[in-house]
């Protein structure tokens, strides 16, 4: 009787051990990006209009480039300032956060499903910062923390935070994503 549950049991493994290896990204135990978003209490808002002569987000293929996105809060408002004058780290942080939000909904308008990302592939943030202001890094890590928390490996990407002297309509970030899609 133990041998024939060590075979059993030996013969589920392998089963089980297949079914990880041949289910693309571990599938069957993944949660979808929609899943990942309610579990961390976010609802995609309407992605916001324009503010000038540009379009929310572009593809090309199975690439897709979304503009610059700065933070609205819930309510619509900007959250506004220079970081290490204004607004703490952790503000920016929150901020770059919102940013990430934000592009999440424009994304999901332009392909419908989240589930359709293959790969985050670059990030550009940009900080309304002091001239003395040095931890642009952690500010921008808001939006890639959240990218990663949805996506999982999917979500890490390539990046660059840079530091301006003043972004759109004051705001404290603004932030650009770059994404390999599904075709």
């Amino acid at each position: 009787m133990r041998r024939f549950k060590f075979i059993a049991l030996r013969r589920l493994s392998i089963f089980a051990f297949l079914a990880l290896v041949l289910c693309p990204s571990n599938a069957l135990l993944a949660a979808s990006p929609e899943d990942k978003l309610k579990e961390l209490g976010i609802e995609l808002p309407i992605p916001a209009k324009s503010i000038a002569n540009y379009v929310g987000a572009t593809r090309m293929g199975n690439v897709v480039f979304l503009s610059g996105h700065i933070p609205r809060k819930a309510d619509g408002s900007l959250v506004v300032g220079k970081v290490g004058a204004d607004l703490s780290v952790e503000d920016g942080y929150n901020a770059a956060r919102l940013c990430g939000v934000g592009l999440l909904a424009t994304l999901k308008a332009e392909i419908g499903d989240l589930s359709k990302v293959k790969r985050v592939l670059k990030v550009f943030g940009m900080v309304n910062a002091t001239d003395s202001f040095t931890g642009h890094s952690q500010v921008i890590n808001g939006c890639s923390d959240l990218l990663v928390e949805v996506f999982g490996e999917k979500g890490r990407h390539a990046r660059a935070a840079s530091g301006f002297s003043s972004l759109p309509l004051g705001s404290a970030v603004e932030v650009e994503m770059i994404v390999q899609v599904e075709p």
